[in-house]
Protein backbone atom coordinates (compact mmCIF):
# COMPACT_ATOMS: atom_id res chain seq x y z
CA UNK A 1 0.00 0.00 0.00
CA UNK A 2 2.68 2.25 0.37
CA UNK A 3 4.24 1.56 -2.31
CA UNK A 4 1.50 2.36 -4.39
CA UNK A 5 0.85 5.91 -2.28
CA UNK A 6 4.59 6.69 -3.13
CA UNK A 7 4.49 6.10 -7.07
CA UNK A 8 1.23 8.10 -7.16
CA UNK A 9 2.46 10.80 -5.02
CA UNK A 10 6.18 10.96 -7.10
CA UNK A 11 3.65 10.91 -10.31
CA UNK A 12 1.82 13.91 -9.49
CA UNK A 13 4.81 15.55 -8.94
CA UNK A 14 6.63 14.76 -12.00
CA UNK A 15 3.93 15.70 -14.04
CA UNK A 16 2.87 19.03 -12.25
CA UNK A 17 6.41 20.09 -12.98
CA UNK A 18 6.23 19.66 -16.77
CA UNK A 19 4.54 22.89 -16.77
CA UNK A 20 1.44 23.93 -18.81
CA UNK A 21 3.23 27.87 -19.79
CA UNK A 22 4.95 28.51 -23.01
CA UNK A 23 7.86 26.72 -22.26
CA UNK A 24 5.83 23.05 -20.90
CA UNK A 25 6.60 19.78 -21.65
CA UNK A 26 5.64 17.55 -24.61
CA UNK A 27 4.87 14.68 -22.09
CA UNK A 28 2.18 16.64 -20.08
CA UNK A 29 -1.53 15.59 -21.77
CA UNK A 30 -2.06 19.54 -21.31
CA UNK A 31 -0.22 20.92 -23.68
CA UNK A 32 -0.73 18.47 -26.43
CA UNK A 33 -3.38 20.73 -28.45
CA UNK A 34 -3.28 24.86 -27.98
CA UNK A 35 -5.98 26.77 -28.84
CA UNK A 36 -7.45 27.40 -32.08
CA UNK A 37 -6.23 30.07 -34.50
CA UNK A 38 -6.97 31.50 -38.03
CA UNK A 39 -4.65 30.44 -40.82
CA UNK A 40 -5.26 32.01 -44.49
CA UNK A 41 -5.95 29.59 -47.00
CA UNK A 42 -3.79 29.58 -50.48
CA UNK A 43 -6.15 30.06 -53.54
CA UNK A 44 -5.04 28.31 -56.56
CA UNK A 45 -4.05 30.90 -59.34
CA UNK A 46 -5.95 31.50 -62.19
CA UNK A 47 -3.99 30.70 -65.70
CA UNK A 48 -6.15 32.91 -68.00
CA UNK A 49 -4.39 30.94 -70.63
CA UNK A 50 -6.30 27.28 -69.88
CA UNK A 51 -9.95 27.32 -70.61
CA UNK A 52 -12.46 26.70 -67.69
CA UNK A 53 -14.33 24.26 -70.54
CA UNK A 54 -12.60 22.22 -72.54
CA UNK A 55 -13.71 20.84 -76.03
CA UNK A 56 -12.56 17.18 -75.53
CA UNK A 57 -15.14 16.72 -72.42
CA UNK A 58 -19.12 16.66 -73.16
CA UNK A 59 -21.31 19.20 -70.62
CA UNK A 60 -23.99 17.46 -69.03
CA UNK A 61 -26.27 16.04 -71.09
CA UNK A 62 -30.22 16.45 -70.90
CA UNK A 63 -32.31 13.09 -70.55
CA UNK A 64 -33.49 12.73 -74.19
CA UNK A 65 -36.03 9.84 -72.79
CA UNK A 66 -39.71 9.11 -74.28
CA UNK A 67 -42.58 7.70 -72.51
CA UNK A 68 -42.69 3.86 -72.77
CA UNK A 69 -45.77 2.47 -74.38
CA UNK A 70 -47.52 0.43 -71.60
CA UNK A 71 -46.99 0.05 -67.99
CA UNK A 72 -47.57 -3.37 -66.92
CA UNK A 73 -46.40 -4.02 -63.40
CA UNK A 74 -46.03 -2.01 -60.48
CA UNK A 75 -44.46 -3.25 -57.03
CA UNK A 76 -43.38 -1.61 -53.69
CA UNK A 77 -40.68 -3.19 -51.78
CA UNK A 78 -39.93 -2.56 -48.15
CA UNK A 79 -36.09 -1.77 -47.90
CA UNK A 80 -34.26 0.35 -44.93
CA UNK A 81 -34.87 3.64 -44.92
CA UNK A 82 -37.60 3.66 -47.20
CA UNK A 83 -39.12 1.49 -49.92
CA UNK A 84 -37.96 0.35 -53.22
CA UNK A 85 -40.94 1.11 -56.37
CA UNK A 86 -40.09 -1.30 -58.84
CA UNK A 87 -41.87 -1.23 -62.52
CA UNK A 88 -42.23 -3.47 -65.73
CA UNK A 89 -43.11 -1.57 -69.10
CA UNK A 90 -43.57 -2.69 -72.34
CA UNK A 91 -41.85 -0.61 -75.21
CA UNK A 92 -43.55 -0.53 -78.53
CA UNK A 93 -40.27 -1.68 -80.14
CA UNK A 94 -36.84 -3.45 -79.71
CA UNK A 95 -33.64 -0.67 -79.10
CA UNK A 96 -34.62 0.56 -75.80
CA UNK A 97 -32.16 1.59 -73.54
CA UNK A 98 -31.28 3.88 -70.57
CA UNK A 99 -34.38 3.16 -68.65
CA UNK A 100 -35.61 5.37 -65.83
CA UNK A 101 -38.36 6.34 -63.75
CA UNK A 102 -38.50 10.48 -63.80
CA UNK A 103 -40.33 12.39 -60.70
CA UNK A 104 -42.96 14.70 -61.61
CA UNK A 105 -42.33 16.50 -58.43
CA UNK A 106 -40.21 18.74 -56.87
CA UNK A 107 -40.21 18.32 -52.62
CA UNK A 108 -37.89 20.95 -52.15
CA UNK A 109 -40.37 23.56 -54.56
CA UNK A 110 -43.82 22.25 -53.60
CA UNK A 111 -42.94 20.66 -50.49
CA UNK A 112 -44.68 17.29 -49.23
CA UNK A 113 -46.89 15.62 -51.86
CA UNK A 114 -50.23 13.65 -51.60
CA UNK A 115 -49.25 11.70 -54.17
CA UNK A 116 -45.63 11.02 -56.39
CA UNK A 117 -45.81 10.80 -59.76
CA UNK A 118 -43.16 9.30 -62.02
CA UNK A 119 -43.17 8.44 -65.80
CA UNK A 120 -41.64 5.78 -67.07
CA UNK A 121 -39.13 6.75 -69.45
CA UNK A 122 -36.64 5.49 -72.45
CA UNK A 123 -33.99 6.32 -75.03
CA UNK A 124 -34.31 4.62 -78.11
CA UNK A 125 -31.58 3.95 -80.58
CA UNK A 126 -32.13 5.12 -84.34
CA UNK A 127 -31.64 1.90 -85.80
CA UNK A 128 -35.16 0.27 -87.18
CA UNK A 129 -36.06 -2.68 -84.98
CA UNK A 130 -38.08 -5.45 -86.07
CA UNK A 131 -41.47 -6.18 -84.53
CA UNK A 132 -40.89 -8.66 -81.56
CA UNK A 133 -42.85 -10.53 -78.83
CA UNK A 134 -44.28 -8.58 -75.95
CA UNK A 135 -41.66 -10.53 -73.68
CA UNK A 136 -38.52 -9.55 -75.10
CA UNK A 137 -39.65 -5.83 -75.22
CA UNK A 138 -40.13 -5.84 -71.31
CA UNK A 139 -38.53 -3.14 -69.56
CA UNK A 140 -37.70 -2.53 -65.75
CA UNK A 141 -36.73 0.25 -63.96
CA UNK A 142 -36.53 0.34 -59.97
CA UNK A 143 -36.05 3.62 -57.92
CA UNK A 144 -35.61 4.01 -54.06
CA UNK A 145 -38.13 6.23 -52.14
CA UNK A 146 -36.88 7.44 -48.95
CA UNK A 147 -38.81 7.46 -45.73
CA UNK A 148 -38.98 11.46 -46.07
CA UNK A 149 -40.42 11.36 -49.46
CA UNK A 150 -43.26 8.95 -48.26
CA UNK A 151 -43.81 11.46 -45.71
CA UNK A 152 -47.86 12.24 -45.77
CA UNK A 153 -47.84 10.23 -48.94
CA UNK A 154 -50.89 8.14 -50.13
CA UNK A 155 -50.98 7.15 -53.46
CA UNK A 156 -47.90 6.55 -55.60
CA UNK A 157 -48.83 6.79 -59.94
CA UNK A 158 -46.38 6.25 -62.64
CA UNK A 159 -47.59 6.93 -65.73
CA UNK A 160 -46.69 5.18 -69.62
CA UNK A 161 -47.83 6.81 -73.03
CA UNK A 162 -51.44 4.50 -73.15
CA UNK A 163 -51.80 3.95 -69.38
CA UNK A 164 -50.49 4.68 -65.61
CA UNK A 165 -50.88 2.67 -62.66
CA UNK A 166 -51.04 3.65 -59.09
CA UNK A 167 -50.91 2.35 -55.35
CA UNK A 168 -52.63 3.12 -52.17
CA UNK A 169 -51.33 3.10 -48.83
Amino acid sequence: MRIILTTALVSALALSGCGKGPGGSKYNPLNWFGNSRSEAVATAPQNPLIPKESALKRGPVDYQGVLVAEVIAMSIEPAAGGAILRVTGLSPTLGAYNVKLVPEFDLDKDGPQETLNYSLKAEYSAVSRPAAPARSRELLAAVFVSDEMLRGVRNIRVTGAENARSVRR
